[in-house]
């Protein structure tokens, strides 16, 4: 079959062996948790931390908590089971939940079973995944993982046994991790690494529209750069650590002044936390720069008339710089409306979530190891 495929990719146009995976803009956790009213309650009780990813210990993928919000739908086995999944560029494990799992989060959630499929085999090997408030722990298996008109034979993936209570307030069932191998939990092989070792993508890179208005139009696309989802020219970063998508910033400015990651700083590049998140002081003081108040939680809000009138904040990747407006960078929710700053505590990496991309496309270059930025059209 693997060979078919092959030949197939030779015989027609390349980017007929491509594949899109449309996104859907979900609800993150924090939205939902704030509209039931208990957004506070939890964090007092699950505390948000969200660089907890970025920790690396060990061998653990570490993967965001309340702020996962795009997600697409993929399936696994033999007929196909199908599952919501984040396309996440900050985790390189893929795992969905099992009909062996007994946690609340696994009962409203689809569970894989293995009994149903043909193509099914376990690993004998156990997986465990930290988040911030709580693990995912369970076992890893083979079997297909079909994404868009790609499918992926003997895909190791984990199916969750235990999941923490958290993880309920999810809207997808879980994620698939397109960072790179090194930071797979029980060194899985990466979904995209199977696929460019199988020979399913035309190119060794896959490529994000991040859409803002509404549910539809965002996209995942494998082994293709779409000129439609972008305006002018691409931008290419080198990546400054082959772990997560990570690049060099120069710095933040509003106004001409250095507000953030004066002197420099790490930023990675992140599907799979929907803010801008950066050090506790320099989040601070962007929101100060643009006029917002922050409360005990680090959740920053704004008059929503205020909204035209604020400055435009600019990023300095790698020397070029990439400017996002107010409009961009705040947001409605039923508190009011907010800034996409997030407060990451006292780690000196930034992320550069959904608020970043859904203004610039992105691509990730697996070939030469950078990323493209060009502007959302």
């Amino acid at each position: 079959m693997m060979k078919w495929a092959v030949v197939l990719c030779a015989l027609v146009a390349l980017s007929e062996c491509n594949t899109k995976i449309s996104l859907i803009k979900g609800k993150t956790a924090r939205e939902t948790l704030m509209e039931k009213g208990i957004w506070e309650e939890t964090r007092l009780k699950f505390p948000y931390n969200p660089m907890a990813k970025f920790y690396q210990t060990g061998d653990e993928a570490m993967t965001n908590d309340a702020d996962l919000s795009y997600y697409g739908v993929i399936s696994i086995g033999t007929p196909p089971q199908s599952f919501n999944v984040i396309f996440d560029t900050g985790s390189s494990n893929l795992w969905v939940p099992s009909v062996d799992c007994s946690s609340q989060a696994c009962q409203n959630h689809a569970e894989f079973n293995p009994a149903q499929s043909s193509t099914f085999s376990w690993a004998n090997q156990p997986v465990s995944i930290q988040y911030g408030t709580g693990s995912m722990t369970g076992q890893l298996a083979y079997d297909t993982v079909s994404v868009g008109g790609i499918s992926v034979t003997q895909q190791i993936f984990g199916a969750s046994q235990t999941e923490a209570p958290f993880m309920a307030n999810m809207v997808a069932d879980g994620i698939l991790g397109l960072a790179f191998p090194n930071l797979a939990a029980s060194g899985a092989t990466p979904v995209f690494d199977n696929m460019m070792t199988q020979g399913l993508v035309s190119q060794n890179l896959f490529s994000v529209y991040l859409s803002g208005n509404s549910a539809e139009g965002s996209v995942v696309s494998f082994g293709d750069i779409e000129s439609n989802y972008y305006t002018g020219q691409i931008t290419w970063i080198p990546l400054s650590s082959e772990t997560y998508w990570q690049i060099n910033m120069d710095s933040v400015t509003i106004n001409g002044n250095t507000v953030a990651c004066n002197g420099g700083c790490q930023a990675i590049i992140d599907t799979g936390t929907s803010l801008i998140v950066g050090p506790t002081t320099d989040i601070s003081n962007m929101n100060s720069w643009v006029g917002a108040t922050t409360d005990q939680y680090g959740d920053a809000t704004v008059n929503c008339n205020n909204i035209p009138n604020m400055p435009e904040v600019t990023f300095t990747l790698n020397g070029n710089a990439f400017t996002i407006s107010a409009s961009a960078y705040t947001f409605q929710n039923s508190n009011g409306c907010m800034t996409g700053f997030g407060n990451g505590g006292t780690q000196q990496l930034w992320i550069l979530g959904d608020v970043f991309i859904r203004q610039y496309y992105a691509i990730f270059d697996r070939q030469n190891n950078n990323v493209g930025l060009a502007q959302a059209a």
